[in-house]
């Protein structure tokens, strides 16, 4: 038995270190690497079983090529051979008939990895396809902080130590950033206060002194009104405003529009609630602001991050070691050159654009375009977590349609495949992470060799531009080639590394880069945007959410037992998390002749969803929040909370906002 130093390669901001113990065949355990920059051994449960996953019996084994009607899971095993030459007859075949823009690869964040997860790009752009524009996550929280802030980077968590005082702004930090957790039980028994701010406090409500709910979407509102009241009391840092930012006098003078009684009545905090916690944020001297992405996934997301990024400026935290905002950019990087691994150079042509979070207009060739008639998929399952899920079965469902997935278990977009290529785990193949949330980056080289007749999106987009008679040297090489090359180019952030950390690299691990100079302004100006010219709104302002005719707000929220569609395989994390649940206020379930444990259906005009009703004082009244993503299998109707969801995007950023829709909810009948 031996012990390897690996990466977890999943969604999440940290890219743990892991040490993994390997017979070379099979791996026997996994767990936390205690000389990790970052985690320092601590791993969520969902990894401390990651052999569980890697060994399971329900994964996928073979090519296989679909029998029956879409949807219904029935296929047969085929060669590898055979399943290259029928997806590229068919993408040769749609090239000729319709061109190369009927062809949409499909990807996000299945794996994490910079070289398996970024691979495709390359065979893509030599095709001409499609364009995919990957905004599903938070790119109009990255876009509002980027308004502000430009490359400035943030906090990086590790910073939080010296904070002393905490406002936790959506994010269920269990689930999203474990390894700070510790940190913030350690500050609160330190005699520093953690307030969160949220529409459903959830799991986080225990690690927090106070909790204030507020309707969703109005964060902004929240923001605006504690700015007015450090401006009307004498307690915003004016000397730091006026002579590192742009804009704040003319700002200055639309505050006086966003009292505390106006934002109580827009996002429902009481009055005196905004007025304390405005004067407890002013009081602290680096107080830090932990920005969560829920907030952002609504169609005045990007404004709602601009106010928040601006308020943490606002008391002249950021001059402070701890001070700031920590949540979006933490700098740090580039660590190397992902146009290496993208290759934009082989693309000859532009290709038309699909937004990630419009599948299903794509599909049906909405706004005027054809219809998408090859599909390609990896590191995704779009019918459980893009918005308009029965639009996107609908689009799958069509006879025209050719679909390909990569995938390790059979999810409810592989049942639509006509082909599926099994696909590896993180330890049967050799990548680089850069974290997104920590200024870290690592190496994971392969540990085991893939079991049956499994391969790496690498090796499979290889074979596939063999068969369609590209013969550029860059499909010809291996992934270790391809990640000897980028780290013999290295970026910035990896130019001035220790003789230790270039070992740790070469063998495996992850290191820690410099922490990003928070005074060190990097927008266009030189100085904090409060008014940015790029923007249609040059000043900040208070937008309403897109909102909907439905008396209920319906929000997503992340689970610590799964990540996104990820560990579904897992029967212990399957039961653990329990019933597809939907959290709803004492008083909206009373309304409705609801009890704790009923059966339900939440509908809109999408669709309807069955859930199992959770009554909890932890959510702001007229909301419902479903908790994590689950399979069709495990819904009473088998939709999913995406089916509810519109494909409308983002004020800026281009993003989801899957957190903007209303619902009524009635008892199941």
């Amino acid at each position: 038995m031996v012990t390897y130093k690996s990466i977890c390669p999943y969604d999440c901001p940290t890219t743990c270190g892991l040490l993994v113990e390997s017979d070379g065949t099979r791996i026997l355990k996994v767990k936390g690497d205690p000389a990790d920059p970052v985690c320092k051994g601590l791993i969520c449960r969902k990894m401390q079983r990651y052999e569980k996953s890697i060994h399971s019996p329900d994964r996928i084994m073979k090519p296989l090529r679909r029998t029956g009607e879409k949807g219904k899971g029935l296929f047969e095993s085929v060669s590898w051979n055979e399943a290259v030459k029928t997806i590229t007859g068919k993408w040769k075949q749609a090239i000729k008939e319709h061109g190369p823009d009927s062809i949409l690869p499909f990807y996000y964040s299945g794996v994490m990895s910079l070289i398996h997860r970024n691979c495709g790009d390359a065979l893509f752009n030599k095709m001409g396809s499609c364009e995919l524009v990957k905004t599903l996550c938070a790119s109009a929280k990255g876009a509002g902080y980027e308004s502000v802030m430009g490359s400035t980077g943030c906090l990086d968590p590790r910073e939080l130590g010296d904070s002393d005082f905490f406002i936790v702004w959506g994010s269920n930090m269990k689930a999203t950033r474990l390894q700070s957790m510790a940190d913030m039980v350690k500050a609160r028994k330190n005699g520093k206060r953690v307030v969160l701010i949220e529409c459903f406090a959830g799991e986080m409500a225990d690690y927090s002194d106070h909790v204030l709910l507020l309707k969703p979407g109005t964060d902004g509102a929240l923001a605006l009104a504690m700015m007015h009241v450090l401006v009307n009391e004498g307690l915003e840092d004016s000397e730091f405003l006026h002579s590192e930012t742009i804009g704040y006098a003319d700002f200055k003078k639309t505050l006086h529009r966003y009292t505390p009684q106006w934002a109580e009545s827009v996002c429902g905090v009481p009055v005196q609630e905004i007025i304390d916690l405005a004067r407890e944020y002013a009081a602290a001297s680096a107080p830090a602001i932990i920005l969560g992405s829920g907030n952002s996934r609504y169609g005045n997301g990007g404004m709602t991050v601009r106010l928040i990024t601006i308020l943490s400026a606002f008391t002249g935290a950021w001059k402070k070691s701890g001070g700031g905002l920590c949540g979006c950019n933490p700098g740090g990087g580039p660590y190397v050159d992902h146009r290496r691994i993208t290759r934009p150079d082989l693309r000859q042509r532009g290709g038309r654009k699909v937004n990630i979070n419009q599948l299903a207009m794509a599909l049906s060739g909405g706004e005027g375009q054809i219809p998408i008639r090859c599909l390609h998929i990896y590191g995704s399952n779009p019918v459980g977590s893009v918005s308009n899920q029965l639009g996107i079965q609908q689009g799958l469902g069509n006879p025209e349609l050719f679909t390909v997935v990569h995938e390790r278990f059979m999810t409810d977009t592989a049942r639509y495949a006509d082909i599926i290529l099994p696909a590896t785990f993180s330890v049967e193949q050799s990548d680089c992470y850069s974290a997104y949330g920590y200024c870290s980056f690592g190496v994971a080289r392969k540990i085991i060799p893939a079991p049956g007749e499994c391969k790496t999106n690498w090796e499979i987009f290889c074979l596939l531009a063999k068969s369609m008679g590209y013969e550029d040297a860059h499909f010809q090489r291996s992934e270790d080639d391809l990640l000897d090359e980028l780290l013999g180019n290295p970026m910035q952030g990896l130019q001035n590394l220790s003789d230790e950390q270039h070992e740790t690299l070469q063998k495996g691990g992850n290191i820690s880069a410099p922490f990003a100079d928070h005074t060190d302004w990097k927008t266009p100006s030189g100085k904090i945007q409060i008014a940015d010219e790029r923007q249609d709104r040059i000043l900040p302002e208070y937008l309403e959410s897109h909102g909907g005719n439905q008396p209920l707000q319906l929000i997503a929220v992340p689970s610590s037992d799964t990540l996104n569609s990820i560990f579904l395989e897992r029967e212990e994390l399957v039961a653990q998390r329990g019933l597809m649940m939907l959290e709803m206020h004492p008083d909206d379930a009373a309304d409705r002749n609801i009890k704790d444990g009923d059966k339900i259906v939440a509908f809109n005009d999408l669709g309807e969803v069955g859930f199992t009703a959770r009554v909890t004082p932890r959510i702001a009244k007229s909301v419902v929040a479903a908790v994590g993503i689950f399979k069709s299998s495990q819904s009473i109707n088998r939709n999913l909370v995406n089916a509810l969801h519109h494909e409308r995007l983002s004020d800026i950023g281009e993003a989801t906002t899957l957190n903007d829709n209303t619902v009524d909810v009635r008892l199941a009948m």
